[in-house]
């Protein structure tokens, strides 16, 4: 991250390099990106932000004539390819992860300040002072990730690492890395190549952002008292009902289906079998 920006707009952003380097949070990698990646990264964002879904921006891409060492395939096959670095651009960076390991760590005070800080720079409709505010905040993250899974579905988007640390907690797209559109429809597709068992295949995106926004649910407990606990619980149990709601409606909006008809649903699955057999 390497500021913020506030357009003729009004619009905050906050910028962000990709392929600069290390940073403290690169682990084991060298902190690099390829000009395929990047190119890819560039071109998907702003192809999701003009489909309507979500999603970090690309501002420019800047080739490096440095030398980087991929294994593309994960197949043992290092090869040497040209590094670029993306200036990318968010709302906000902050993803569930960078609440639970808070959590994880017991740092629980600068948990609570940053949940406040984010709330108070991205939630103005939460109000400081609501001794629900934590509560209100998994309700919107809730609702409106299920709302970003259902866009996705509906373009055939395949992210391929839907891990917490790239889940945004303002429910948009980030982190291009091994995505893929469906050709054609097919509940097991699978972008990403290191992904041999499948779990972040396209058909199982809406349960795993159930199991992410559990563990964000998790990381909140310490600051929830019992009733707002139970509550919270709740709200994760109508994920599932807002993420249908959402998928039907965008998916009849397809057929161009007009009313509501109480076999809709049936429509949208028998069609959607069928072109399994296309």
């Amino acid at each position: 991250l390497i500021g913020v920006y506030t357009n003729r707009h009004g619009e905050r952003w906050e910028l962000q390099l990709k392929g600069s380097g290390k940073t403290p949070y690169s682990r084991n990698g060298d902190g690099r990106a390829v000009l395929r990646s990047s190119v890819r990264e560039f071109l998907c964002s702003e192809t999701m932000h003009y489909l309507g879904i979500p999603t970090s921006r690309a501002a420019s891409l800047v080739v490096s004539d440095d030398d980087v060492w991929r294994d593309q395939f994960y197949n043992g096959n290092i090869k040497k390819e040209r590094g670029a670095i993306v200036l990318r651009l968010a709302k906000s960076w902050f993803r569930i992860g960078s609440l639970e390991i808070l959590a994880h760590s017991g740092e629980l005070d600068l948990q609570r300040r940053l949940l406040d800080f984010i709330i108070q720079e991205h939630f103005p409709s939460i109000s400081m002072n609501d001794s629900n505010r934590y509560l209100e905040f998994f309700s919107t993250v809730v609702s409106e990730t299920a709302n970003l899974m259902a866009l996705w579905m509906s373009v055939g988007f395949a992210h391929g690492v839907c891990n917490t640390d790239n889940f945004s907690l303002l429910s948009i797209t980030i982190d291009y890395g091994p995505f893929g559109f469906m050709d054609s429809y097919d509940p097991n597709f699978v972008p990403n190549t290191s992904d041999d068992e499948g779990r972040y295949k396209i058909g199982n995106q809406a349960n795993v952002g159930l199991f992410n926004l559990s563990k964000l649910l998790q990381a909140l407990k310490p600051l929830l008292d019992p009733r707002q606990k139970q509550l919270a619980s709740q709200v994760l149990e109508g994920y599932g009902e807002h993420y249908y709601s959402r998928f039907t409606e965008l998916f009849k909006a397809k057929l161009g289906l007009l009313g509501e008809n109480e076999n809709d649903n049936y429509l949208i699955a028998f069609l959607l079998k069928v072109s399994l057999l296309c």
